[in-house]
């Protein structure tokens, strides 16, 4: 009989909804039977929201103490409470603290695919952390390069050249070699999901897709050699293509897969679409990691607000991707 998937769940930034949306999603009747799961982080975090919301509380794996990263970096640094409802040092430490604690075991193989709950840019400022999110952080962690963010939310599959950028540097990150990257795994994990070759399609940066260099030059000048030289290793991608018209024709199902510039342009249509539901997967790690497509809420921390549709989501997918589960 083929053994269950484990799943490790990171608490976020205690000071936002992770714990809760952990809670949450692992109480659910339909999650429970599909994996082994385990929540990482501080217990007294997961504890405080189990005490409000009247939730069980799950297997805990407590992060804080020595260890070290995957490569045997230094161990997390000992955070003291967290506030709720506010970005802290002490947040963005005991988020960094859990993640990096999660990355180490699956490394170690105690894990098969991991889901991280959301995490505040500016906690991990304060908390003097040079990550602007996760993505970079465990880009560092497991010693990874050129990763890639892909986003499942409603009918849309979108996989981005570049994230966290200004504007300004992901127009300067659209190259040829970073589009036929970002092509190439969207490809691989395609395969994955779907079982056989997907249909790419990659939008153009300028509007129009440049309209043949009158609205901008990159679109002709990086994108479509990239394109091209996909479809000559056996890649079914069609581009550039006008943004506007290529996302309606996707969630119409006329394309599998869309790789998008930067991201907005990907992020608006998926969470538009994906209602609340959207999942980010993070393509290049040595390991499956999911995450809800949310930030961590502040506003709503403590209050029982907060709807884990999105982390319900991506606990499912990591369950499914990683192995052979109970349905």
């Amino acid at each position: 009989m083929t053994s269950r998937p484990r799943v490790l769940i990171t608490s976020g930034d205690p000071g936002g909804v992770g714990p809760e949306l952990v809670l949450r999603a692992l109480a659910d009747p339909g999650i429970s039977g599909l994996a082994e799961f385990t929540a990482v982080g501080d217990p007294a975090d997961f504890e405080r929201a189990a005490a409000a919301l009247a939730l069980p509380l799950p297997r805990i794996h407590p992060a804080g103490g020595p260890g070290g990263g995957p490569a045997g970096g230094p161990g997390p640094v000992p955070v003291g409470p967290v506030p709720l409802g506010r970005a802290s040092a002490a947040g963005g430490h005991a988020a960094v603290s859990a993640v990096r604690e999660a990355a180490r075991l699956v490394a170690a193989g105690d894990g098969d695919a991991l889901v991280t709950a959301p995490v505040s840019k500016e906690a991990l400022r304060l908390a003097g952390y040079p990550w602007p999110g996760q993505t970079e952080m465990l880009a560092d962690l497991c010693a990874a390069s050129d990763l890639r963010v892909l986003l499942l939310g409603g009918p849309l599959r979108v996989v981005h050249v570049s994230a966290h950028r200004s504007l300004r540097e992901a127009i300067e990150a659209v190259t040829p070699a970073a589009v036929l990257r970002t092509v190439e795994l969207a490809d691989g994990i395609g395969r994955r999901l779907l079982g056989r070759p997907p249909r790419i399609a990659v939008a153009g940066l300028n509007p129009h897709a440049g309209e043949h260099g009158i609205l901008g030059e990159e679109d002709e000048r990086f994108i479509r050699p990239a394109v091209e030289q996909a479809r000559s290793r056996g890649i079914d991608a069609d581009g550039p293509l006008s943004a506007d018209t290529l996302f309606p024709r996707a969630a119409a199902g006329q394309a599998d897969l869309v790789v998008a510039m930067y991201h907005d342009q990907g992020h608006i249509p998926v969470k538009l679409l994906g209602r609340g539901e959207g999942v980010a997967v993070t393509l290049g790690l040595p390991f499956l990691r999911m995450s809800p497509d949310h930030g961590a809420a502040f506003d709503i921390a403590g209050q029982g607000l907060a709807r884990p549709g999105s982390m319900t989501a991506a606990i499912r997918a990591a369950a499914a991707a990683a192995g052979d589960h109970q349905p």
